[in-house]
């Protein structure tokens, strides 16, 4: 089977099963991003290990782990009848990350590693890169979210966004590309692409305001421009850190795509900031 064929079978197959586990509940949802999440944090931790670098691989993981199922919880519970303040648990899994930081310093104290510096960096870079905008999605996924047709709008219209940018600027890259859009960090990206990319993702965000109108088009616009930049950026942030340590692929998980890393590049930078867009217009 060629590679076109794989990469397209596979992509088909994650669109499928994820808008299912959308429609069915969040809670399936967010235990498809948690196995995600983990195979994502232990081969990023996998890839970065070497003679001089050696991330606290358990900790970063479980770390990640933590951060992850402790914002589901925040999120999917119904804790309107419990005893704790609403307000101090909407605020626990931004203040997670600070102790689970600081605890990285402490364990590395008893590894007697080499360049202990770089061992905390990356541990954290670990779960701050993967875990931190896959755990920012299930906030898209809860109840009291804006839905249509059973699914949360924003969620859909982020992946639909994401998966027409990847499309497009494949497709239309790999028959017309013929200008490099960075071609010191991904040569086969081209400026051909990358437009249509951003032309499709502008369309269908377009188009879904007129279907989904519980939602603005401005916001609909807005969250086409934020696939667009910063998606495309994080394509290019994973394609810089796969030149760095010289491989092709971050794993062979996905059949035509390569690894976790490589199949959700765009969403780890995108994320936060489709994130922080909603949730400062109070949409979420």
């Amino acid at each position: 089977m060629s590679n076109f064929w794989a990469r397209t079978i596979t992509g088909l197959s994650m669109v499928f099963v994820l808008l299912a586990a959308l429609w069915f509940s969040g809670w399936v949802f967010t235990g498809i991003f948690l196995v995600i999440t983990i195979l994502g944090l232990w081969e990023f931790y996998g890839l970065i290990n070497s003679e001089n670098c050696h991330p606290q691989k358990i900790y970063g993981t479980v770390s990640g782990i933590l951060m992850y199922v402790v914002t589901a919880l925040v999120n999917l519970c119904d804790w309107s009848g419990s005893n704790v303040s609403l307000a101090l648990i909407a605020y626990v899994p931004f203040l997670l990350p600070v102790p689970l930081f600081f605890l990285s310093f402490i364990i590395e104290i008893y590894r007697n590693k080499p360049n202990p510096l770089i061992n905390i960096a990356t541990t954290s870079l670990g779960f701050l890169y993967v875990a931190l905008p896959f755990s920012l999605l299930v906030y898209f996924s809860r109840q009291d979210a804006l839905h249509f047709w059973g699914m949360p709008v924003i969620l859909v219209g982020y992946f639909a966004c994401t998966w027409i940018n990847d499309t497009a600027a494949y497709l239309f890259g790999r028959q017309f590309g013929k200008h490099k859009f960075f071609e010191r960090i991904s040569p086969k990206k081209t400026w051909e692409g990358t437009i249509a990319g951003a032309v499709f993702t502008l369309g269908i965000a377009i188009a879904l305001s007129f279907v989904v109108r519980e939602l603005p088009m401005s916001d609909w616009v807005a969250l086409a421009c934020l696939v667009i930049f910063f998606g495309t950026h994080g394509d290019l942030v994973e394609s810089l850190l796969k030149r760095s340590l010289n491989i092709k692929d971050s794993g062979t998980i996905l059949p035509g795509h390569g690894g976790i890393l490589d199949r959700f590049d765009t969403m780890l930078i995108s994320a936060p900031f489709v994130f922080l867009y909603f949730f400062i217009q109070h949409t979420i």
